[in-house]
């Protein structure tokens, strides 16, 4: 996963995602040299930002039923009530299927 790479990522190195020479990458570099043309070759409209994919990530594991409570600690957020209050549209179809499930499984 994700976090146990980034643990093992080299102690002496300062930044998560250096330039060869160790350095910070240059925000326009990564905007105009990697991200346009991952966007291209992923065919996601240009304006698409990093952290659109962060809500789309939330989004997706919400409505494949993964626990706000799981989502909310992925996204570093400090407590469950900030993804609530960020997500809440998506949880109220989460919240039909959920009664439709109830309903089949209570005794009649």
């Amino acid at each position: 996963m994700a976090a146990e790479a980034l643990r093992q990522h080299p102690q002496q190195c300062e930044w998560v995602f250096p330039t060869g020479r160790g350095t910070t990458i240059n925000v326009n570099n990564l905007r105009y040299r990697s991200w346009k043309q991952l966007l291209e070759r992923a065919h996601l409209p240009s304006g698409t930002r990093i952290h659109d994919l962060r809500h789309s990530e939330a989004t997706l594991l919400l409505s494949k039923g993964v626990s706000i409570k799981v989502v909310s600690e992925m996204l570093g957020h400090s407590n469950v009530s900030i993804t609530l209050s960020i997500y809440a549209l998506v949880l109220p179809d989460m919240q039909d299927g959920a009664a439709e499930e109830w309903t089949t499984l209570s005794p009649s």
